[in-house]
């Protein structure tokens, strides 16, 4: 069948003018996403889950109102996907697993519910790596993806939100929820050539979610654009979108060498191609060393490992240990060995080295680097376990920083005729308005 056109490919705003000047409804929005998923996603594999009928309801209950005179904002009437980590009520969720973790999660959260009274049309869950422990997006329980910026070379999606980052960028959602604890919205987004928010921790709830790690987990969104990112972000602060920020003096660092190496060539010329377009237009661009960073190769493996298991519980892992996936199930046996006292200093270190990185971000406006130093591998280059590390490496270096230290992050795509390539910047806790503000702007002026 022939799918019809991105509904939403205008954006949030055009869609929400031509929705409340009666050229379409939400229902027919829908049914048209509805049609791409059916058309393309059997390729693709971004959904675990498309509730067609409920997602029907939901939006003809939004023209009733609409009709009606109520307006619940700029989100009414957006159909969205939500990574199949999250509860939401009606639909399974898996958390990319074949062993029952519902127990873990529980009833639909506040972070959903609030998307409902904003009147978004949720049309299903997307597929995610088991647990989200994984940042190729490559998982055997419940399938891996396929980045629709290659569809001759099957390419992996970047994870672990894979199925939110594929179905935005192949136009079957108009926007997308992904969680992000330490880079699971940033490397999708960025290898499938989309915006990618992440938060900082505790800005929006996590009840309802699968718990990796309570510590570290945070909410993001995956958007054509900025823009998007803005509207999205203020609807669900109750704010007023984030205006274009001025690039006339802003204050950018280069954050030293950790964030420069390994470099992919295209990566590395893309980057800097931007980079001199942004001092071009007026931002004053820094070198800095940040010693910080390097301290998450030690911390993550353990730490997240040991999260795991204390998640799922010793039984749990031991008895369902033949249905995992092989390298969730290898990464478990870490987390089962983990010392208290270990785990205790590492998070120590991590606490002094937050403060430090707090008191240097705050006197910037951003921290600008590559999001992953790779492109998008061919998936059956993760066939072999030495590859798929050092591919692993080339994708995390660079976002693990961020929830190491929990920083603000956003991922912007980089124009170019190869693979998608992201443009990372980082901020202070809660900098989120300020750094979508900034997205905007460096949008504009690299699409010049």
């Amino acid at each position: 069948m022939t799918s019809p056109a991105d509904p939403l490919a205008g954006g949030l705003a055009a869609y929400g003018r031509r929705l409340r000047a009666g050229e379409t409804t939400a229902e027919a929005t829908t049914r048209a996403y509805l049609d791409r998923i059916e058309a393309l996603d059997g390729d693709i594999g971004a959904y675990q889950h498309v509730s067609a009928e409920s997602a029907l309801a939901q939006a003809r209950a939004i023209d009733a109102l609409l009709e009606s005179g109520t307006d619940l904002g700029p989100l009414m009437g957006a159909p969205l996907a939500i990574k199949d980590l999250l509860a939401v009520d009606g639909m399974p969720v898996t958390a990319g697993s074949l062993l029952d973790v519902s127990d873990l999660i529980g009833a639909e959260g506040p972070f959903v519910r609030k998307l409902r009274r904003l009147g978004c049309v949720i049309l299903g869950k997307t597929r995610t790596v088991e647990f989200a422990f994984g940042v190729t997006g490559a998982s055997a329980p419940r399938g891996t993806p396929r980045n629709p910026a290659d569809m001759e070379t099957p390419r992996a999606p970047g994870g672990s939100s894979s199925g939110s980052a594929a179905a935005m960028a192949a136009g079957l959602c108009g926007f997308a929820i992904g969680s992000d604890t330490g880079g699971s919205v940033r490397i999708p987004a960025a290898l499938c050539g989309v915006f990618g928010l992440k938060t900082t921790h505790g800005l929006w709830p996590t009840e309802g979610v699968f718990p990796l790690a309570p510590h570290l987990d945070t909410l993001g969104l995956l958007t054509r654009d900025a823009e998007d990112a803005a509207i999205i972000h203020a609807a669900l602060d109750d704010t007023v979108p984030a205006a274009p920020a001025s690039l006339d003096g802003l204050r950018l660092a280069r954050p030293g060498a950790y964030f420069f190496k390994g470099l992919d060539a295209d990566v590395a010329a893309r980057t800097e191609a931007a980079l001199a377009r942004l001092t071009g237009a007026g931002c004053s661009l820094t070198e800095v060393e940040i010693p910080e960073p390097a301290a998450r190769e030690a911390y993550f493996p353990l730490s997240l490992s040991a999260c795991l298991v204390a998640a799922l519980g010793a039984e749990r892992v031991r008895e369902g240990r033949e249905r995992m996936d092989p390298l969730v199930a290898r990464r478990t046996d870490a987390g089962a060995e983990a010392r208290a006292a270990d785990l205790l200093r590492l998070e120590r270190r991590r606490t002094d080295l937050m403060a430090s990185a707090h008191e240097r971000a705050a006197n910037l406006d951003a921290w600008v680097c590559p999001t992953a130093a790779i492109p998008a591998p061919a998936i059956a280059a993760l066939e072999d376990p030495e590859e798929a590390m050092r591919l692993t490496l080339g994708m995390t270096q660079n976002t693990q920083p961020a929830n190491y230290l929990n920083l603000a992050g956003v991922t912007i795509p980089l124009a170019g005729s190869g693979l998608p390539v992201g443009l990372q910047l980082l901020g202070a806790p809660l900098s989120e308005r300020r750094l979508l503000a900034i997205s905007r702007a460096v949008e504009a002026l690299l699409r010049e």
